[in-house]
């Protein structure tokens, strides 16, 4: 347990320091965990990285997916988004594979919190070869410089 929230510290740490636009957790299954520390890079005016930490099940989770598109839909607090990118599980076993992302989420005026729902699809690729597609989730961040 203390191996666990050192790590969850050292995640915060680097999401803070690294100057993340938005951090906060993702509830729901969030490579091989049920929540997950949650972060938002941006890139450019379209495009973001969204990071997550996850732990579980004896193990450590980490993605890193490059959302290429991020826009508004119609009203200017709501988007989308949709991407791609690498994912690992530090564990025994160990798994290394690609997930993509499909998402929406809702930007509030008045607080600076963001909560989105998302679709991360994906395949294993180290360790056993498998598609999964059950990985839903509910983000909810802090929004910084708002």
């Amino acid at each position: 347990m203390k191996k666990i929230i050192l790590i969850a510290i050292i995640s915060f740490s680097t999401f803070y320091y690294v100057n993340a636009q938005e951090v906060g957790l993702r509830f729901g299954y969030a490579n091989y965990g049920n929540v997950a520390i949650d972060g938002i890079f941006g890139v450019g005016k379209l495009s973001r990285i969204h990071g997550d930490v996850s732990f579980g099940n004896n193990s450590v989770g980490i993605d890193a997916l490059w959302d290429f598109i991020n826009k508004p839909l119609g009203a200017e607090a709501f988007t989308w988004y949709a991407g791609v990118g690498p994912y690992m599980r530090i564990g025994d076993p160990f798994y290394l594979g690609v997930m993509g992302e499909l998402g929406l989420e809702y930007h509030f005026n008045e607080v600076p919190i963001a909560c989105g729902f998302d679709w991360r699809p994906g395949v294993s690729i180290v360790q056993s070869t498998n598609f999964f597609a059950d990985s839903f989730g509910f983000n909810v961040r802090y929004v910084f410089g708002k």
